[in-house]
This record gives C-alpha cells, sequence and structure tokens, in this order.
C-alpha cells in the first residue's frame, strides 16, 4: 500500500520548518509522497491540531506532533 505524510504546519512556525525538512528527507528516501497543510487555512483542522504543530499525519491519522520521531516515522512507513 502506498503511504501519505501529511505535515500540518502553520507561518512563522520554526518547529514546522525542521519537521517539514525531517519529513522530506525521510519520505525522500522511501519514495513516499508528502506534502503540507496549512492549520490556518481550515478552521476545523485549527480547532483539531493549531495547539500542536507541527503535527504529521500517516495515511490520515495522527502519528505524532511538535516533532519527527525518525525511527518510528520510517517504521510507520516500512
Amino acid at each position: 500500500m502506498a503511504h501519505e505524510v501529511t505535515v500540518v504546519t502553520r507561518e512563522g512556525c520554526s518547529a514546522c520548518v525542521r519537521a517539514e525538512a525531517d519529513v522530506a528527507r525521510i519520505c525522500g528516501e522511501l519514495g513516499v509522497a508528502w506534502r503540507t497543510f496549512d492549520v490556518d487555512s481550515d478552521a476545523e483542522w485549527r480547532a483539531e491540531y493549531g495547539d500542536r504543530v507541527p503535527v504529521i499525519l500517516v495515511d490520515g491519522e495522527e502519528h505524532g506532533y511538535w516533532s519527527v520521531e525518525e525511527d518510528r516515522l520510517r517504521a510507520a512507513l516500512a
């Protein structure tokens, strides 16, 4: 099954920049599609994730937040 990773971010969030770089590197190595989503562009997402960005979603399910746990993300995508 092909996985998809989403990084829920916010403008001006330095932790988000780090998480995006980590996800880009890991997904690039594994050939997994990924995208970003601005939490402030959707009221429902802002209510759900706004106080925890960056949030990492794998296949639409919350995988983690605040930072990328590389070993755990690699295992989820294996």
